[in-house]
């Protein structure tokens, strides 16, 4: 029951260690500790992704900052109270952490697979250049009465697909993580920068239909 619970939700990824091992909590006696690393794109960009690491996997005092690091897990969720208020934090649950000689080349650097059910209505829209996005919200279980709720975007006909799926409905996507920048605006005449983490799908099966985004299958 654990083992096929663990495999709705599941990451491989490989980047390069930007942050100092930092404590985040204790259970057991086993040491829980936040790092980031930072994954590149094909367009020439990156995403900053968040991981946590047991001090089991790793020694968490050795300085990791500028290597590589391929790691295996689940990407989490958990709710955090700041000033009366709960946010959802995501990060990327390690299982496995290796790390990799310097010029070692990574097939797929980013890949995520989820198996979950849609939790809230799916919110369709268009850009001011008339680009097709949707948003979903996907539960997905994990032991012990536990979900964690991630969320996703899609795009183009992924996107339009997206927009009929109803709450409850279970949903596969496969994708990666991304990190995205924002302005939060906190009063009349303050700004503040924010980032969110998100999967970009791209590709969904919903019921007995599957649906691939346009640029998987455009031609080269």
């Amino acid at each position: 029951m654990t083992d096929k619970i663990f495999d709705n939700n599941q990451v491989t990824m490989a980047g390069r260690v930007v942050s100092d091992f930092e404590f985040s909590h204790e259970v057991f006696g086993e040491g829980f500790y936040n790092i980031t690393i930072q994954v590149d794109r094909l367009s020439n960009s990156y995403d900053m992704i968040p991981l946590m690491v047991s001090d089991r996997l790793i020694d968490v005092n050795a300085d990791l900052k500028g290597k590589m690091i391929s790691v295996n897990g689940q990407f989490r969720s958990y709710n955090r109270h700041d000033d009366n208020k709960n946010k959802l934090v995501l990060s990327v649950f390690v299982r496995e952490i290796e790390i990799l000689e310097e010029g070692a080349e990574v097939m797929n650097p980013n890949s995520i697979y989820l198996d979950g059910f849609v939790c809230k209505p799916t919110v369709y829209r268009k850009t001011p250049l008339g680009r097709e996005i949707a948003d979903i919200l996907l539960a997905v279980n994990r032991p012990y009465g536990k979900s964690d709720y991630i969320p996703c975007i899609c795009w183009g006909r992924n996107a339009r697909f997206a927009e009929s799926f109803e709450v409850g409905s279970r949903l596969c996507i496969w994708g990666r993580i991304q990190s995205r920048e924002y302005q939060k605006k906190i009063s009349e005449d303050q700004v503040e920068k924010r980032v969110a983490f998100e999967v970009s799908v791209s590709k969904m099966e919903y019921g007995n239909v599957t649906s691939t985004d346009e640029k998987v299958n455009a031609p080269a």
